[in-house]
């Protein structure tokens, strides 16, 4: 008989109630990435056209800040994949949920009379929980390797980000403004690379 929910040890096998928990507070933090990242983009058309006013001097400034806007709209897509992931997630944890409620009273009829056919019920419901239980691991190591995906492309925002600082000390007379818009876009992509880390600590990775 395959091993269950009910059986496997709280460090293999975190409850289900504690995994809904954590997947509902990592879409907290991804439906507040994905405001930011609207900020991202809001700025950059405006790093566009002031880099436009600027002329020549800040031409490598309006390429970096197109970049970042490029950034921003990728960004906003990959956390939309993201998301439809953790529907999934929350869907299958939902019916884990059910399932363990399912077999438990199962359990309790077979134990009540063990020669009925609760026992040949049992057996199926379990290989069903188990079928739920590989799905939602297999949906957990996606959405942890897509997690991975965001946090790198985050990594080359962050280096755009910091390369517009570079260039906007180039801008002559429109330095300062360019310089305080590079500081905000260096800010903001900080600020995602900070709630990308922590869902990547996320016990409902780690498993504690």
């Amino acid at each position: 008989m395959m091993m269950n929910a009910l059986t496997m040890s709280p460090a293999r096998q975190p409850p289900a109630g504690d995994d809904l928990l954590r997947i509902v507070r990592i879409n907290e933090e991804i439906k507040r990435v994905v405001g930011v990242s609207f900020k991202i983009n809001i700025m950059a058309l405006n790093a566009i056209f002031l880099a436009k006013r600027a002329g020549t001097a800040a031409r490598g400034f309006g390429v970096l800040s197109n970049e970042l806007r490029v950034f921003s709209q990728d960004l906003r897509t990959c956390m939309e994949a993201l998301t439809g992931l953790i529907h999934g997630c929350v869907n299958e944890v939902s019916i884990v949920l059910q399932d363990i409620r399912f077999t438990r009273l199962l359990r309790e009829a077979a134990e009540l009379a063990p020669k009925s056919a609760a026992i040949a019920v049992l057996q199926r419901r379990e290989d069903e929980n188990d079928e739920h239980r590989q799905k939602l691991a297999r949906l957990r190591g996606q959405l942890k390797r897509a997690l991975e995906d965001a946090f790198q492309m985050v990594e080359l925002g962050g280096v755009l980000a910091k390369s517009a600082k570079i260039e906007a000390a180039y801008g002559q007379s429109f330095a300062p403004s360019l310089s305080q818009v590079s500081g905000e876009f260096d800010g903001i992509v900080e600020e995602i690379r900070g709630s990308l880390e922590s869902l990547r600590r996320s016990a409902f990775f780690t498993g504690h």
